[in-house]
């Protein structure tokens, strides 16, 4: 075999790990990187290596990762390989600072290239004339329920009980999702889990001073009879708000039960 060997551009305390592309297999291509990776970050006091490369090079992926890089990101459709065919380009980094090896570092590869769910905690609220509360956004035509999406690190019910205070200005506890639904890909969104809260029945004068507390996503809120819930809000929605009604709990996809 011809000699492989990995280069290194080093601007500031940045390095970009590059090699021709040849041939090799993958134990001497881990073997190069892990070498070329410790020496650029321990002799040239670098805080940050990176490696571009096509998303279809799956080797030097699994090379890469062996060797603490973590994936940062997608570069869709920004490399022409072979007859002219399109392909992503994936940002893999490593900082000085990262755990490399044992389970901590593992569990941080791992972590940035595993797939990762979007979650969504949503509640619904009845008034005293059974009429279901929901708000009007800024962004699309359909209604949604109080709620929204769950920040890193948060729980499905602590991510709603901030939603609904950030969106209608209420403070909430909630204890078990009465719905956990997962939802297809749809609008341009990839798939999530969302968990609905029963948010119980408002008083009446509860329920009469809910007004918008973030007017740059919301435009109003509404109370909504439930056989009136299909010229709002999307299908999907409209089953899983009527299974709640219904008394039903458990989890559905689709806003099916299983």
């Amino acid at each position: 075999m011809s000699e492989f060997s990995v280069q290194v551009e080093i601007t500031g305390d940045v390095g970009m790990l590059r090699w021709q592309e040849q041939r090799v297999d993958s134990e001497t291509l881990e073997a190069a990187v892990s070498m070329a990776a410790d020496d650029a970050i321990i002799a040239h006091e670098l805080r940050r290596l990176q490696v571009d490369l096509p998303a279809n090079d799956v080797v030097a992926r699994r090379a890469l990762q062996r060797c603490g890089f973590r994936l940062e990101g997608r570069l869709r459709s920004a490399q022409r390989v072979g007859n002219d065919d399109l392909v992503d380009v994936l940002i893999y980094a490593r900082l000085a600072i990262d755990p490399v090896y044992g389970p901590q570092g593992f569990s941080g590869v791992m972590d940035s290239v595993l797939p990762m769910k979007r979650m969504i905690g949503h509640a619904v609220f009845r008034d005293s004339r059974g009429r279901v509360l929901l708000t009007e956004t800024r962004y699309k035509e359909d209604w949604e329920l109080p709620g929204g999406i769950v920040e890193a690190g948060e729980s499905p019910r602590v991510g709603a009980e901030r939603e609904v205070m950030e969106e209608i200005g209420l403070a909430v506890t909630f204890g078990n999702a009465a719905l956990i639904d997962w939802m297809p890909p749809y609008l341009g969104w990839s798939d999530a889990i969302e968990f609905i809260f029963d948010g119980g029945t408002m008083t009446d004068d509860v329920a009469a001073g809910i007004t918008v507390t973030d007017p740059r996503e919301l435009a109003a809120v509404h109370w909504v009879a439930p056989e009136d819930l299909d010229e709002h809000v999307t299908e999907l929605s409209a089953r899983r708000i009527r299974l709640l009604l219904s008394g039903w709990t458990g989890m559905t996809e689709d806003g099916r039960p299983l």
